[in-house]
């Protein structure tokens, strides 16, 4: 997705990933990286009884993954700029398998040899249904200008 300059964006394109299943493994790994057992996520048992009745995939893991999910242009894009209005509205269980699908909501261009594009983006599972979404802000470089001669 993010493998143009600034200046081939349009707003309204879209974009669809590819998926990625959510394990067991990313669970307890991203536990144990971040910090965050709470059963809901690591303890089957405990789980069992909650609304979900099984565990389920941390919000902050789902967005990690996706971020995977995307083509990053090296040499175009710079950083990620921001994460707004971010909405978990349904749970990602273990085996579940995300995408991303992406709108362009604007570019915006900033001083000097970059810009801002931001997407819609929605992370959804094998269903189609929506399990998060957010406002996604990447900075990218604009177009070399080509001297002519």
């Amino acid at each position: 997705m993010f493998t143009k300059y600034l200046d081939h964006y349009e707003v309204g394109e879209t974009w669809v990933s590819r998926g990625r299943t959510i394990t067991e493994a990313d669970i307890v790994h991203f536990a144990g990286l971040s910090g965050d057992w709470f059963p809901l996520h690591t303890d089957k048992e405990y789980a069992a009884k909650t609304p979900f009745q099984e565990r389920i995939a941390h919000g902050l893991l789902v967005l990690s993954v996706a971020s995977g999910l995307y083509q990053f242009g090296v040499g175009i894009v710079i950083a990620l700029y921001g994460m707004e209005n971010v909405r978990f509205t349904n749970p990602t269980f273990i085996g579940d398998t995300i995408h991303l699908e992406n709108k362009v909501l604007s570019v915006e261009e900033k001083p000097g040899d970059r810009g801002v594009v931001t997407v819609l983006q929605e992370i959804k599972k094998q269903t189609g249904e929506l399990v998060c979404t957010c406002t996604l802000k990447i900075m990218v470089k604009k177009a070399a200008l080509v001297e002519v001669e």
